[in-house]
């Protein structure tokens, strides 16, 4: 365990950084889910909206870092081309 106070401090940040990502994380895989399910279902309209949906949740998590630019526009490229499919 840390001893110093910016390392305490550098500590609790951690923690608090991990706790936000870990949520975003769970965001991505359930939208990712629901486009899925939907794709599977072959519900046209749903599968668009919840892709638009995704591909907000994805763009915003790349932003903040949480996930590398290029997997999430990876995963927006292959849920589109499943919706994309279905048409």
């Amino acid at each position: 365990m840390a001893n110093h106070k910016s390392a305490l401090k550098r500590h609790r940040q951690s923690i608090k950084r991990n706790l936000r990502n870990n949520m975003v994380r769970t965001r991505i895989k359930n939208v990712v889910k629901e486009v899925r399910a939907a794709v599977e279902a072959n519900d046209t309209e749903l599968a668009a909206t919840s892709l638009r949906k995704a591909t907000a949740v994805l763009d915003k998590a790349a932003t903040k870092k949480v996930i590398h630019a290029r997997a999430a526009a990876r995963r927006i490229s292959r849920l589109s081309a499943a919706v994309n499919k279905m048409a």
